[in-house]
């Protein structure tokens, strides 16, 4: 595998791990609000995070690669709104497309058609993120400051599995 490839896999498993530990942050600023729907919703996403993280991890140890884990940062715990917590949600994953781009972008320029073909799930899989966030986003638009529509939008999250 291409030493730059290598490099920004081993560093987007740092990613998909700080990004982890990002949703386990906003999961327990939701709990401490009450809202045990959305924490829900956030615990799930932690653990898609750190399955993406996995996978990277076992991709790298199948090529042979050395696996360099990098620093998490502490995330962010304290947020103004629900709104905001949805909307640095959207921000993140957009960044985390961004850089799968890159590492896919990198794959392509060195014809490694085996790191293509794996970050593929890696890409389909961020536009659902994306659309995600963005469709509860458009839900708190529409119940816009309303305590009840909030109140049903956290049993609705509730139900992710």
């Amino acid at each position: 595998m291409d030493n730059k490839v290598a490099q920004l896999i081993n560093e987007q498993v740092t990613k998909e791990l700080d990004s982890a530990y990002i949703y386990l942050a906003m999961s327990a600023y939701f709990e401490n609000k009450g809202l045990s729907g959305m924490a829900g919703w956030m615990k799930v996403q932690y653990g898609e995070e750190v399955g993406h993280g996995m996978k990277m991890f076992e991709y790298l140890n199948v090529r042979g690669i050395k696996v360099n884990l990098g620093a998490i940062s502490k995330p962010v715990s304290d947020f103004g709104s629900v709104r905001e917590v949805f909307e640095k949600s959207l921000a993140h994953e957009k960044s985390i497309t961004a850089s799968l781009n890159k590492i896919y972008e990198a794959a392509l320029q060195v014809n490694d058609h085996a790191t293509v073909a794996f970050l593929q799930w890696f890409v389909s899989e961020q536009l659902e993120e994306e659309k995600n966030v963005t469709d509860i986003l458009v839900k708190l638009d529409q119940i816009n400051d309303s305590s009840m529509g909030l109140i049903f939008l956290d049993k609705e999250l509730g139900g992710r599995k």
